[in-house]
């Protein structure tokens, strides 16, 4: 039987999963403390984009909470300021690799279609995979991941 070791991220995801965190709450937790914030109603709110929304009928969780994650950083947030001039291609760039990186048939991004083909098994890989790929298309956009936008009082 073979063995892998997790390194401090992936033990990090599975402790927020063991919390009850779903995908998309996972990645926004993320985010506030990379950026030393905490925002319950922000996690309260995602859990509505978790787990396919319906029980795994729609969208992947982790897509959904990718393409917020981009938007916690360069989305519009307050009535005196726009979103980051490139967010929308930012979320194309996200939602055509996700796909790619789903691995499914007709580059499906649905949860039940995930969880068809790889079983749970694949979702740890799937969230860490956003992350990823989303700092990487905020800071080829010149957008600080650490600092982030001040949150509306």
């Amino acid at each position: 039987m073979e063995t892998f070791e997790m390194d401090d991220f992936q033990m990090r995801l599975a402790s927020l999963s063991a919390e009850g965190y779903h995908c998309s709450q996972i990645l926004l937790l993320l985010a506030l403390e990379r950026t030393g914030r905490e925002n319950p109603d922000l996690l309260r709110a995602l859990g509505g984009v978790s787990r396919g929304v319906a029980e795994g009928s729609e969208t992947c969780g982790a897509l959904l909470g990718g393409a917020c994650l981009l938007g916690f950083y360069a989305g519009k947030g307050q009535s005196d300021e726009g979103e980051h001039p490139v967010f929308r291609s930012m979320l194309r760039d996200l939602a055509e690799w996700f796909r790619a990186e789903a691995g499914l048939p007709g580059g499906s991004a649905r949860c039940a279609d995930i969880l068809e083909a790889f079983g749970k098994t694949r979702c740890p890989m799937l969230v860490r995979s956003v992350w990823v790929k989303a700092m990487e298309i905020l800071e080829e956009n010149g957008i600080d991941t650490l600092e982030g936008r001040p949150l509306p009082e």
